[in-house]
């Protein structure tokens, strides 16, 4: 039982696993193969986007644009489906990913070589981006109708019970697994998270780090500003709203540290799922939209504080045992 409670991922998904079944119990139709299979996909798009931003975080820092970034990308995207509806979708997608990379690739920019913030550079840029759709778009949106069936398609694909977005997300977890564990790259990203200091007398370079992930992050943004756009079928300024807080809770709840340095896939991927199921199982459960938010609100602070709490015990464990090592007293 200690082992279960030490490991986050694992308590994690025995909340979740009780959590599903207490919901099930009480709205039957949520624990439905659709709905499961309706919450895997509504949730995929947290999913990745909890992958950017875990590795933001990592180093010790913060993008607040990623949201922007959806809907900017998404509109640029969109809007070339709605000038010309033909184009294969690869089109679209490489169209959305290149503007959520060049955007990405700005942040990092400044960040990493300018000295900026991230918190005041990506502050900034969330409401330039959302700007910047108001005067690429004229202040008008793109709707379903004028997108056309190509751009709309890809992303509603279904295979094996669920649809090819979560088969994206599946195959981006897999990739943001391998780079964080299997390369010196991603291993560096820990390191400059846990002791900038020391990562720099290791022959880390921090500033291409800072430009590493929030270039990825930009990536990832731009890919889920194709799919969100494609998914529910509207293009404008205000998409996405807030969506960056809920990554953000999401990569918290998951165990990913905001001091940096401590972060895992599966914990950021547990932590967007036991958001997906909360935000999922308001309704199905008829609360109303109001307490929908309370609750949600609540719950997101309840996991911040027990991160937080949890941070300092270990703190407390680490510096008796540097004492002893040290011939001090604990």
């Amino acid at each position: 039982m200690s082992f279960i409670l030490r490991n986050r991922e694992i308590a994690l998904a025995i909340i979740i696993a009780l959590m599903v079944t207490g919901i099930g119990i009480y709205a039957p139709p949520f624990v439905s193969p659709d709905n499961i299979s309706y919450v895997l996909d509504d949730t995929s798009i947290l999913f990745m986007m909890v992958l950017g931003q875990m590795m933001v975080i990592l180093t010790r820092g913060i993008d607040l644009s990623v949201a922007s970034n959806i809907a900017l990308s998404g509109m640029i995207s969109a809007s070339l489906a709605e000038s010309s509806p033909n184009l294969p979708v690869i089109t679209y997608i490489a169209l959305a990913i290149v503007t959520g990379t060049i955007l990405g690739l700005i942040n990092g920019s400044l960040i990493a070589f300018v000295g900026i913030p991230p918190i005041v550079m990506t502050l900034g840029t969330l409401a330039a981006f959302r700007g910047l759709i108001v005067v690429y778009g004229g202040g008008n949106q793109v709707n379903a109708s004028e997108m056309g069936a190509v751009f709309q398609g890809f992303p509603k694909i279904p295979i094996l019970g669920v649809t090819s977005t979560f088969w994206i997300m599946v195959a981006l977890s897999i990739g943001v697994f391998v780079f964080l564990n299997m390369t010196r790259a991603g291993r560096g990203l820990y390191a400059v998270g846990g002791n900038p200091e020391a990562a720099r007398y290791c022959g880390i370079d921090l500033s291409r780090q800072q430009l590493l992930v929030y270039t990825l992050s930009g990536a990832i943004a731009g890919l889920c500003g194709y799919l969100w756009t494609a998914r529910y079928g509207v293009a404008y300024s205000e998409i996405a709203s807030g969506f960056e807080l809920t990554v953000i809770a999401a990569c918290v709840i998951g165990g990913v540290s905001i001091a940096g340095g401590v972060g895992t896939v599966p914990g950021a991927l547990l932590g967007a799922l036991f958001l997906g199921v909360i935000v999922n199982a308001l309704p199905v459960m008829q609360i109303t939209p109001f307490w929908q938010m309370a609750i949600s609100g609540f719950v997101i602070l309840t996991a911040v504080i027990l991160n937080a709490r949890s941070e300092k015990r270990g703190i407390k464990l680490i510096l008796p045992e540097a004492r002893r090592a040290a011939g001090g007293t604990p």
